[in-house]
């Protein structure tokens, strides 16, 4: 059945970090769409974030579940298991909305497609110490080359989405979006060429980018079998990583930026 008014929930999870969650929350309060619910999972060992949560004005949309968890994926699982919303966006605590409109604009993309069930648009980040804005449509043909393209942070999803692949297993700690990425359909997506998240590069999975590519490599081959493709794509990501921490690769990269091919 086609929306006719978005309804969005926005799932955040957090864990010791209340400047961070601040910092999001304050994005979303400045969309131009009020989300229908905002879902803040806090699993914290710290009170702070609970203290905050009960002593300082929230919108009325605002709701708080401060419990432990068994992880990442455990934390975002309760989001969505609570979500009421058409639409989920899933923004961790230190990302935030690339502008004002963001809502408005994906809300409006998912209206004039109807059969869209699932989009991911581009994101801002740092690599080799430079600001950049990547992002490609998803392509089911090179889900082997992992999370470089589609970044889970942009994703917003319908609940039907959800109930059809299932959700964060519990057993990976930092390629969960990519294992969730290789059961997401290829059809019913839509791709929004333009900025809509800027990501907080102190997340785990850029600490521990060389962990990350192996346990990606661990979650295709678990769909897929033995992946000389993905093992040897897995490989040029190690060596552009240790590339970008020289001052060659440094070079290199602002050299490539300057010629717009960041996102190549």
């Amino acid at each position: 059945m086609a929306l006719t008014r978005p309804k969005f929930t926005i799932i955040t999870i957090c864990f010791n970090n209340l400047e961070d969650l601040q910092k999001t929350c304050l994005s979303i309060e400045a969309q131009t769409v009020v989300p229908f619910e905002h879902w803040v999972i806090n699993g914290s060992t710290q009170a702070d974030i609970a203290q905050w949560a009960a002593q300082s004005p929230q919108p009325a949309y605002r709701k708080f579940l401060h419990e432990k968890d068994k992880g990442i994926s455990d934390a975002m699982n309760k989001g969505i298991a609570r979500a009421e919303g058409e639409i989920l966006h899933l923004l961790h605590a230190g990302d935030l909305y690339a502008h004002a409109q963001v809502l408005e604009k994906v809300g409006a993309a998912f209206l004039a497609n109807p059969a869209t069930q699932w989009l991911s648009g581009k994101m801002q980040l740092h690599r080799g110490g430079l600001p950049v804005v990547v992002g490609k449509p998803f392509d089911p043909q090179k889900i082997y080359r992992g999370m470089r393209s589609v970044f889970h942070p942009t994703w917003f999803v319908r609940p039907s989405v959800y109930v059809q692949t299932g959700t964060f297993h519990l057993q990976w700690k930092i390629a969960m979006d990519y294992d969730l990425l290789c059961r997401m359909p290829a059809e019913g997506y839509l791709f929004l060429p333009e900025p809509l998240v800027v990501f907080d590069d102190q997340g785990i999975s850029t600490q521990h980018y060389l962990a990350a590519v192996a346990e990606n490599i661990a979650v295709y081959e678990s769909y897929h079998g033995f992946s000389f493709k993905a093992r040897l794509w897995a490989f040029r990501l190690r060596c552009l990583h240790w590339l970008l921490l020289t001052p060659l690769g440094k070079w290199l990269f602002a050299w490539k930026k300057k010629m717009g091919w960041e996102n190549v």
